[in-house]
């Protein structure tokens, strides 16, 4: 009984910033490591970051140094700030648990445009 929510996408011109929120339940949250992933049109869902229970980060390198994955444990959920976005992060955001992800979010929707 995963649940997973994710929200805080939108439309943003390149070179803009989007914060998205991941909000878990259904599991002790604090035990395990969090990711966001993102499928583009045509494309594969990856992992493009993740942190682990103790709060380690990991980034794909697409990605590393304009993306941060961050946690807050009492609240239950994901944090994943997006800055200096380009075209090519136009995707669909999603959370998971890395390595068990047995159900998936709606996800969220970043478009980056001018």
């Amino acid at each position: 009984q995963v649940q997973l929510v994710e929200s805080g996408g939108g439309l943003v011109q390149p070179g803009g910033s989007l914060r998205l929120s991941c909000a878990a339940s259904g599991f002790l949250f604090r035990a395990y490591p969090m990711g966001w992933y993102r499928q583009g049109p045509g494309k594969q869902r990856d992992l493009v970051a993740h942190i682990t229970s103790g709060g380690i980060t990991h980034y794909s390198d697409s990605v590393k140094g304009r993306f941060t994955i961050s946690r807050d444990n009492p609240k239950n959920t994901v944090d994943l700030q997006m800055n200096n976005l380009k075209p090519e992060d136009t995707a669909v955001y999603y959370c998971n648990i890395p390595q068990r992800e047995t159900s998936w979010g709606q996800g969220t929707q970043v478009t980056v445009s001018s």
